[in-house]
C-alpha cells in the first residue's frame, strides 16, 4: 500500500483548515499507484476543482482533449495509455448542463473501449437531481441518466449532497454521496463572528431535517418558516389529476370518491425566535434565489440583524448575483463543486468553501480499497 503522509490542511483561504481526522495525501505517485485522473470538461474555468484535486494528490491531470466541433458535436481524445488502470474523471457541471454530460459520457466510453479496468466518476453536483420524481405526464430524468451513466462504462460514482438520497437507488452501481456539511459548520464556527448568537434557519418544512441537524451539531436554536408565498416543490402536479376531468363523464356510483378540501397555503410564520439574532439559512442548492431573499426579508422584519445563506451547491443561475446584492442578505457561502467565479465578481457577498480535500481523500480510499467509512463520521442520514 501506498505510504500515507499527514500534512497540514492547506487551502486557499488562509484560516480555514481541515475538519479535524482529514489529511492532505500529497505524497501519492499516480503513475506507480496505477490509476489516472482525467477532467472532461472542455472548459477551462471548470477545470479548476480538478487541479486542487491533483494537487492534493500530488499526481497530473491526464492527458486528453475535450472539445466542441464546429457542428456542436463533442470529441474526446485519450492521448495516452490507461490499459488495465482506475480511472476517475471529474466533471464539474457548468450553466450548459447538456454539453457537460455529453463530455462525461463520451469521455467514460472512450476509457472503457480503451480497456480501463475501473472507471469512477466524480460529479459534486449530479445534474437533473431535481428531476427525481414523476410529475404528471413528464420524466424521472435523473433515473434516466443513471441509466445512461452505465451504459457509456462507469462503474463508480462520487458525489456530494444529492437533492434526494434516494437517487443512490436509481444506480446498478456504488454511490458514495458526500457531505459538505463538515467543511460549512467550520465556516459558521470559525469566520461568522458571535455565532453562538446565531439561530439555524428552514426557509421551508422540507429542509427543517438538514437545518436540524446542523442546529444540533452547533448547539444552536432552530427557525422554520411556514407559509412561504412561493410554489414549492411539493406543489407541483404529480399526475393525481390526470386524466382531466370531463364534464357528464358516467362514472360508477361504486367508484365516486370524496371530494377534498382545496390546498391553501396558511399566512407566512416563523416558528422559533429570531430577533436580535444572526439568522443562517441552510439548504443543498441555491439556484434561482428568489425563495431565499424573500426569506430574509421575512426575518428581517422578524428582528434578525444579519442574514447568512449557507448552501453545498450554489448553481446561481440567472440574475441571482444582482438579487443577492440587492437583498437583505449579508453573505452567501457555497462551496466549489460548481464554477461560479464570474457570480463572485459581480457580487462579493458570494463566498466560496473548498471541498477538494474530502474528493481527493475519497479518490485515494476508492483506489486503495480502504472503507469509506472515516468520510462519514458523525454526519447524520439528514444533512
Amino acid at each position: 500500500m501506498p505510504r500515507k503522509l499527514l500534512l497540514p490542511y492547506k487551502s486557499v483561504f488562509p484560516r480555514f483548515r481541515a475538519p479535524r481526522g482529514l489529511h492532505d495525501s500529497s505524497a501519492m505517485n499516480a503513475a506507480r499507484s496505477g490509476y489516472r485522473v482525467f477532467s472532461a470538461n472542455s472548459t477551462a474555468a471548470c477545470t479548476e476543482l480538478a487541479k486542487r484535486i491533483t494537487e492534493r494528490l500530488g499526481a497530473e491531470l491526464g492527458k486528453s482533449v475535450v472539445y466542441q466541433e464546429t457542428n456542436g458535436e463533442t470529441r474526446v481524445e485519450i492521448k495516452e495509455s490507461v490499459r488495465g488502470q482506475d480511472i476517475f474523471i471529474i466533471q464539474t457541471i457548468p450553466r450548459d448542463v447538456n454539453t457537460a454530460v455529453m463530455e462525461l459520457l463520451i469521455m467514460a466510453y472512450a476509457l472503457k473501449t480503451s480497456c480501463a479496468r475501473n472507471i469512477i466518476g466524480v460529479i459534486p453536483y449530479f445534474p437533473y437531481s431535481k428531476q427525481s420524481k414523476m410529475r404528471k405526464r413528464g420524466s424521472i430524468v435523473c433515473k434516466l441518466l443513471a441509466s445512461m451513466l452505465a451504459k457509456a462504462g462507469l462503474t463508480h460514482i462520487i458525489t456530494m449532497d444529492l437533492h434526494q438520497k434516494e437517487i443512490q437507488g436509481f444506480f446498478s452501481f456504488p454511490v458514495d454521496n458526500l457531505r459538505a456539511s463538515p467543511f460549512l459548520l467550520q465556516y459558521i464556527q470559525e469566520e461568522i463572528p458571535d455565532y453562538r448568537n446565531a439561530v439555524i434557519v428552514a426557509k421551508s418544512p422540507d429542509a427543517a431535517k438538514r437545518a436540524q441537524s446542523y442546529a444540533e451539531r452547533l448547539r444552536l436554536g432552530l427557525a422554520v418558516i411556514h407559509g412561504e408565498a412561493q410554489c414549492t416543490e411539493q406543489d407541483m402536479d404529480d399526475g393525481r389529476h390526470s386524466p382531466p376531468m370531463v364534464k357528464n363523464a358516467t362514472v360508477h356510483p361504486g367508484l365516486e370518491l370524496p371530494l377534498m378540501m382545496a390546498k391553501e397555503k396558511p399566512p407566512i410564520t416563523v416558528v422559533g425566535d429570531v430577533g436580535g439574532r444572526i439568522a443562517i439559512i441552510v439548504d443543498d442548492i441555491i439556484d434561482d434565489v428568489e425563495s431565499f431573499v424573500a426569506a430574509a426579508e421575512i426575518l428581517k422584519e422578524r428582528g434578525a440583524y444579519k442574514i447568512f445563506v449557507m448552501a453545498t451547491h450554489g448553481l446561481l443561475s440567472a440574475d441571482a448575483p444582482r438579487l443577492i446584492e440587492e437583498s437583505s442578505i449579508d453573505e452567501v457561502v457555497v462551496t466549489n463543486t460548481v464554477p461560479h467565479e464570474v457570480q463572485k465578481l459581480q457580487c462579493p457577498k458570494i463566498k466560496t468553501v473548498d471541498i477538494s480535500l474530502i474528493l481527493s481523500e475519497a479518490i485515494r480510499r476508492i483506489h486503495n480499497g480502504e472503507s469509506m467509512a472515516y468520510l462519514f463520521r458523525n454526519i447524520t442520514v439528514d444533512d
